[in-house]
């Protein structure tokens, strides 16, 4: 098995020890994103629908990085840290990911790093 990593500036730099992405046996797995703006370091203002069109932003980023766009995302992974914000998560998921939609969990959680709403992670094959 060969990995190979991947990283780009378009989106934020790993805040531990941990990939951005990781190409291996035909499958990007792309580590969570939170709303960091990659030009500032800083979180994303202005609530959960912000939050979550930056995590987007930052999955579409290290996808292109890779040639890709969300039509190869095949699982996805939603944490929130309140679940009633659960509708506008997906009005925000909705403009990102189209039919046939990739298969996804949500899972509502305490916390995410830097205070962070929602986190996003992808798995794409290539």
């Amino acid at each position: 098995m060969s990995k190979i990593e991947l990283a780009t500036k378009n989106a934020p730099s790993a805040i531990g020890p941990y990939s951005q992405a990781i190409e291996v046996n035909g499958l990007l797995f792309c580590s969570g994103q939170i709303a960091i703006d990659p030009a500032t370091g800083a979180l994303a203002e202005g609530g959960i629908e912000a939050q979550a069109e930056q995590c987007c932003k930052n999955v579409t980023a290290l996808l292109a990085a890779r040639g890709l766009d969300s039509e190869a995302v095949v699982k996805t992974t939603v944490f929130i840290t309140n679940m009633a914000d659960f509708g506008k998560v997906n009005e925000i998921y909705a403009k990102y990911f189209k039919a046939p939609y990739p298969a996804r969990s949500c899972v509502g959680v305490a916390s995410l790093p830097k205070g962070a709403l929602v986190e996003v992670e992808v798995i794409a094959a290539l």
